[in-house]
């Protein structure tokens, strides 16, 4: 099948292209190159150079290549980004996202895939693992764009009567991964300790996150192209790291023996949160198959 996805040049985009064109599937890439980087773009994959924000040139492109199938990956995706300039989050989060619905429905489209975020949509939530009817209790911008994302993708997809699936990545790390950026500490940590620089951790170390793999992220979006029909589902480890964790992991793999440097909690940032990822193996028939320790030595082994 023809399958458009944005943000296809981006870290977790180029490989779904990667594993969408393995599986014998042409595919299409719509990305502005904001955050992604050409040398990550499939040379099987047709590229459009263009912003979701840009309605006439977005509706002229999937016009033209009639997709069967929408991955919308493209986003602003960066939490401490977002409280610093939220107007730009939510152009390209929430108005790019319509745009992206709208022209595809305008062509017939069969499904659209959204790419969310279970790793800040519930915000510090009182009951861990977060599921997907927990309460949503955003902390950012980039939180609230997710979820006004997931509304208007149920919205449309009722009155355009096409098929949604709706996923909620944990943190996702490995290679392509930008480690010069504000998000992805495993690549930021990582990136100075090659360097011999000390990362910084923001709080005292326990601030815990869902850490999952690439390689298991490209499988979910492989299962829902033909699965999961209108869920939405977590996908993530459902294992809780804090942030003293992957330090000491990273630092034993690299041979790295400084401290790290310890600093003021970010505002925005969820202290605690993993997922309940077990709706998705009974709809997707999915599951993780690489654990923390051999996702970090898969990452070091690909730099």
């Amino acid at each position: 099948m023809k399958i458009l996805l944005t943000g296809g040049a981006g870290f977790i985009g180029s490989h779904v292209v990667d594993a969408y064109i393995k599986a014998g599937h042409k595919v299409v890439v719509i990305d502005n190159l904001a955050s992604g980087f050409k040398k990550n773009l499939n040379p099987k994959a047709k590229f459009y150079k263009i912003d979701i924000r840009n309605y006439k040139a977005l509706e002229k492109i999937i016009k033209k290549e009639k997709p069967q199938i929408i991955s919308h990956h493209a986003a602003v995706s960066e939490v401490v980004k977002s409280i610093k300039d939220p107007n730009l989050t939510y152009q390209v989060n929430i108005l790019g996202t319509i745009n992206i619905l709208l022209v595809g429905a305008s062509v017939g489209v069969k499904k659209i895939i959204f790419a969310s975020s279970a790793g800040t949509i519930y915000g510090n939530a009182k009951k861990l693992p977060a599921k997907e009817d927990s309460p949503l209790s955003p902390l950012s911008p980039y939180a609230i764009s997710k979820i006004v994302g997931e509304e208007f993708v149920e919205f449309y997809a009722k009155i355009y009567s096409f098929d949604y699936l709706i996923l909620r990545y944990a943190n996702v790390y490995g290679p392509r991964q930008n480690p010069r950026g504000e998000a992805g500490v495993i690549a930021i940590f990582t990136d100075l300790m090659k360097r011999n620089m000390r990362p910084k951790i923001f709080g005292n170390g326990n601030k815990t996150r869902d850490y999952i793999y690439i390689d298991d992220i490209t499988g979910a979006n492989t299962f829902g192209l033909k699965r999961g029909k209108n869920e939405i589902l977590n996908i993530g480890s459902g294992k809780e790291i804090s942030d003293r964790k992957v330090f000491n992991t990273l630092a034993q793999a690299i041979n790295f023996k400084r401290p790290p440097i310890y600093a003021p909690f970010r505002k925005g940032e969820v202290y605690r949160i993993y997922s309940d990822c077990s709706r998705a193996r009974k709809i997707l028939g999915w599951q993780t198959k690489i654990n923390f320790e051999q996702g970090i030595k898969k990452y070091l082994n690909n730099l």
